[in-house]
């Protein structure tokens, strides 16, 4: 089992909600702009990627919402211990949970892809 400081996971917590939110309004301007492709240009091969895309926005989302409930639990767990015992809160340690920074590492990964992939499809439509 290993730990760390509470304030250090809970800054953690907090650059990884901050990315989950950048990585949201990248998803919405990335289905506008799919949008926009799919209204000009009606070719079935290109609509066959179109609705490649918005399944892999609509995955995408579906993990940001799982890493975003994930870390706001735990931040929960991390409150009900300092809310039980607040005393030097600050030199406090608790379990950490190595899972969500692989889960957040592995959906970078995923995200960047799709993206690069969107990115050479879009090149080609435009």
């Amino acid at each position: 089992m290993a730990t760390s400081l509470i304030t250090e996971q809970h800054l953690t917590h907090q650059e990884w909600l901050n990315a989950i939110a950048f990585y949201r309004d990248e998803l919405k301007i990335m289905q506008n702009r799919l949008s926009e492709v799919a209204s000009r240009n009606t070719k079935q091969e290109v609509m066959v990627l179109v609705e490649h895309f918005q399944n892999q926005f609509i995955i995408q989302s579906s993990t940001l919402d799982q890493l975003s409930h994930d870390i706001n639990k735990h931040e929960q767990k991390l409150a009900a211990l300092i809310e039980a015992n607040p005393v030097a809160s600050d030199r406090r340690h608790a379990e950490t949970h190595p899972e969500h920074g692989e889960a957040f590492e592995t959906f970078e990964k995923m995200f960047n892809e799709m993206r690069k992939e969107y990115v050479r499809f879009l090149a080609k439509v435009m």
